[in-house]
């Protein structure tokens, strides 16, 4: 099942796994017009690759240690950490040891929700 649009109450087990390649795979655990809230799981060696969108979006390290790449600037960051990407600026993550990352964006990103 994929969470519908302001559910109040989530349960993690009732999200179905997206399941994206590369060792990389992903819930999204809640969402209304303004902001959205994703799991994402890395397997070590797993690259969320370099891009762009227009969402303002911050990353919570849950597990784990990740090169993160935001702009010309990079960074390796472990678990407990945060970091922010401004809209548009390119950015991607290099999973150093398997890790979660809970990714916030604002507004929802529409190309993460199910095609009805």
């Amino acid at each position: 099942m994929f969470v519908k649009k302001e559910q109040l109450f989530v349960e993690f087990d009732s999200i179905a796994w997206e399941d994206k390649g590369g060792g990389i795979r992903r819930k999204v655990m809640s969402y209304g017009d303004q902001i959205m809230g994703v799991y994402v799981e890395f397997l070590r060696g797993s690259v969320g690759t370099l891009h762009s969108h227009p969402h303002v979006q911050f990353t919570y390290i849950r597990q784990g240690a990740f090169r993160v790449t935001i702009g010309e600037k990079q960074q390796v960051l472990k678990a407990g950490d945060f970091y922010y990407i401004p809209s548009g600026v390119i950015h991607g993550a290099e999973a150093l040891e398997d890790g979660v990352l809970l990714d916030v964006f604002s507004p929802a990103r529409e190309d993460f929700l199910p095609k009805i």
